[in-house]
């Protein structure tokens, strides 16, 4: 090793969920791949997806049907060729899991032969969705961990943040290329250097710039972060993605109840018991999800209730849970039984359909420097993200970033070095209540101001906060030693920053953006791009 670096690969993936573990596993045959985790291996949001994957098995299915819904839900601004794309590789990326052991559901077909148990979700109008009860993603998850933990060239760091990346811009080399990452380790509480030939994020969204989230605490946005501050553009950050139904219990924040409890004709109820989603569209529960958020939204605002209600309870109680094991189990514990009672749901912010933007083969505006999953902005998801098309997102361009880096790794010269991290001027802080002051005032502002519905005062609100935040938590950073906190609080707030910016630049209302200022939408429409060389 040399002195200015403390591990050397090929190839450094800084994320462990669905997307990076995909391209560890088709990458480590011919190079040497470091998966970076910032908690355990399996913490991410592919662990807790419940829903499933999206592909065309039916014989009575097409690919075209597919693209054509996933059009529709993304409002009309979707890049048609990354739709396509995704949709005519999306059974190849389920056979490969297949292969790998993945066990879907299956069911007899008609001619008694066993098949797979294709699920409906909203937007879809057809069955296609593959699924593993209604735990797909961690069977996805464990079976995609259990593969690179037996593969030797593939090293696994835990309980490591990704701190920046390094790139010869930032060191005035003469190549702009991304050669690797300053990285945190957390047990040892101190930075060390990564140099790698290609760097992959793979880091998730950011949904933990809201109050109330789905996802786990991991979700702060650091690739979307780590990405802008090297350079790259981003897009899309206005379209955040809220899930209508999470569980609303102060002993489970963050626990999301699935959509497919609608697709098997779960309802929703106000308080009183009284239905509500016919007034909002004609398609009643099973609308795109922007639209059952925001009734939901106008209906706890109105009514001033804390939640409203998911209903299954008149369904056949060994139908309930025999489809839906994890969530009985679940609620049951929590005492609240599904087969009898309603459970009481919000919405939360689930998923980040914006993100860094890249081509078909996950490539960044940054040589070396790749961005695969919920962190990329691919033009698939459009203003709204279908239902289930996530974790096929992150098997597809997983799998095409891999082939395009196998293609380049043998023609790279030798890496460029790097300064060690410097440490000498800072010092350890006596004061971390101030980042959690920072932490809880920075999603309650988001929530209240750039949440399910916006207005051009609530935006301007919530910029000029960030500026006063920014400004602090840069200063602390400067004076003390990183901790997981600080570094997740700087990436959220400059994430905040672009959301709202983002947000600010559409004057009109489309998909997950809803401005009471800009109700309509305008004729001629697109993403919103923004270029950190151009302020």
């Amino acid at each position: 090793m040399h002195a200015d670096t403390d591990h050397l690969c090929d190839v450094l993936v800084i994320g462990s969920g669905a997307a990076g573990l995909t391209l560890a596993l088709k990458l480590a045959d011919h190079a040497q791949v470091m998966v970076l985790a910032k908690g355990p291996l399996k913490e991410g949001s592919t662990y807790y997806a419940q829903g499933g994957i999206a592909a065309v098995f039916d014989e009575t299915d097409t690919i075209e049907s597919h693209v054509d819904d996933t059009l529709v839900a993304g409002g009309g601004i979707c890049d048609v060729e990354a739709v396509r794309f995704t949709a005519s590789h999306a059974k190849e990326a389920l056979e490969w899991l297949i292969s790998l052991g993945v066990p879907f559901d299956k069911e007899e077909g008609e001619d008694g032969e066993p098949r797979y148990h294709l699920t409906r979700e909203g937007g879809h109008s057809h069955r296609r969705i593959l699924h593993a009860a209604d735990a797909t993603g961690r069977a996805v998850q464990l079976t995609l961990v259990e593969q690179v933990r037996r593969h030797p060239n593939i090293q696994l760091l835990e309980a490591h943040n990704a701190v920046d990346l390094l790139t010869g811009r930032k060191f005035g080399l003469d190549t702009e290329r991304c050669f690797g990452a300053y990285v945190w380790n957390r047990n040892q509480a101190r930075v060390e250097t990564v140099r790698a030939k290609a760097v992959v994020l793979a880091t998730g969204g950011a949904s933990k710039v809201y109050q109330y989230t789905s996802n786990p605490d991991v979700a702060s946005g650091d690739g979307i972060a780590m990405a802008w501050r090297a350079g790259c553009r981003v897009a899309n950050m206005e379209f955040n993605q809220f899930h209508p139904t999470c569980l609303y219990h102060p002993q489970a924040r963050n626990f999301l109840v699935t959509e497919a409890l609608r697709g098997e004709g779960a309802v929703l109820r106000r308080p009183d018991g009284s239905r509500f989603m016919d007034q909002y569209h004609e398609m009643g529960e099973l609308a795109p999800r922007d639209v059952v958020a925001r009734a939901i939204d106008h209906e706890m605002k109105k009514l001033g209730a804390d939640c409203v209600y998911l209903d299954i309870s008149h369904k056949d109680a060994d139908f309930v849970t025999k489809h839906f094991p994890t969530i009985h189990e679940k609620l049951l514990g929590l005492g609240i039984d599904i087969t009898k009672e309603p459970i009481p749901v919000v919405p939360a912010a689930h998923y980040t359909c914006g993100g860094v933007v890249t081509d078909l083969n996950g490539q960044t505006d940054l040589p070396g420097l790749y961005a695969i999953g919920e962190v990329a902005y691919t033009g698939l998801h459009g203003a709204n993200r279908m239902a289930s098309n996530s974790l096929l997102e992150c098997l597809v361009f997983g799998n095409a970033a891999a082939d395009k880096i196998r293609g380049e790794l043998a023609s790279l010269g030798d890496l460029p070095r790097a300064p060690a991290w410097d440490e000498s001027k800072v010092t350890d802080s006596d004061e971390e209540v101030v980042i959690a002051h920072n932490w809880h005032e920075l999603r309650l502002f988001m929530w209240d101001y750039v949440g399910i519905v916006r207005t051009n005062k609530r935006l301007e609100r919530a910029l000029h906060r960030i500026e006063l935040l920014k400004q602090e938590i840069q200063d602390y950073y400067a004076n003390f030693r990183v901790s997981n906190n600080l570094l997740e609080l700087r990436n959220l707030v400059l994430v905040s920053e672009l959301i709202v910016r983002c947000a600010m630049e559409r004057k009109e209302s489309r998909g997950l953006h809803y401005n009471l200022d800009y109700p309509d939408q305008l004729p001629q429409s697109g993403p919103t791009v923004l270029n950190p060389d151009k302020p």
